[in-house]
């Protein structure tokens, strides 16, 4: 799929198939979506930009690459997309987070906004939006709509898994906007949930229904 690319690490794989295990505790479904989170931000900024510095080591003067121009800004999707986040912060402790809550409306699917803050500078700097999983992408489309209401002009989108569909609908409105994700799913159930997919991220990441 165009514009789509699918990490097939053996790590990132593996843990997939733990976290997908309806089995799995709530604390061990956080810690996996946060070292999967991390595994993933390798691939989503592979291609950073890099600057020439002086600096010396406890031997020599040198030159060495440096990450070029602003940071990044993580941009989650509450709830889940904070924890999966967490990784990517960890790798990149100084990115700046934007955070956008969204949630589904289960009747009509529409994604109805109840929060949304972000940093003032976010036209500057390259946003990675952050999201479990891309369903119906209504949610994820209205994530990268705020976003760019904002100034946001350079934004990617980072998905545990997704169904083709979500896939699909994402890139036919946001073209622009590359996608990461670890595994594209078979589809979407009569309720918009994938299959065979995760179940809903924000509860059992968080303990509630």
């Amino acid at each position: 799929m165009e514009g789509v690319t699918v990490v097939t690490h053996p790590l990132v794989q593996h843990k997939l198939t733990l976290i997908r295990d309806k089995n799995r505790s709530t604390k061990s479904f956080r810690e996996l979506l946060k070292e999967i989170g991390m595994l993933l931000c390798y691939e989503v900024t592979r291609d950073l930009p890099l600057r020439s510095v002086e600096i010396e080591t406890p031997l020599v003067p040198t030159t060495a690459p440096q990450i070029a121009g602003k940071k990044l800004v993580f941009a989650p999707v509450l709830r889940a997309g904070t924890t999966f986040v967490e990784g990517m912060l960890d790798l990149v402790p100084t990115a700046r987070v934007a955070h956008i809550g969204l949630y589904r409306e289960p009747e009509t699917f529409v994604a109805v906004e109840y929060f949304f803050k972000a940093p003032a500078d976010i036209a500057e700097r390259l946003v990675i939006v952050v999201a479990p999983v891309l369903a119906t992408a209504n949610t994820a489309v209205a994530a990268i709509d705020r976003l760019k209401e904002r100034g946001a002009k350079d934004i990617r989108f980072v998905c545990l898994l997704g169904a083709p569909q979500g896939f699909e609908r994402l890139r036919a409105i946001h073209p622009e906007v590359p996608i990461w994700t670890a595994a594209i799913d078979e589809g979407l159930d009569a309720n918009a949930y994938i299959l065979p997919g995760l179940g809903d991220a924000g509860d059992r990441a968080y303990g509630t229904r």
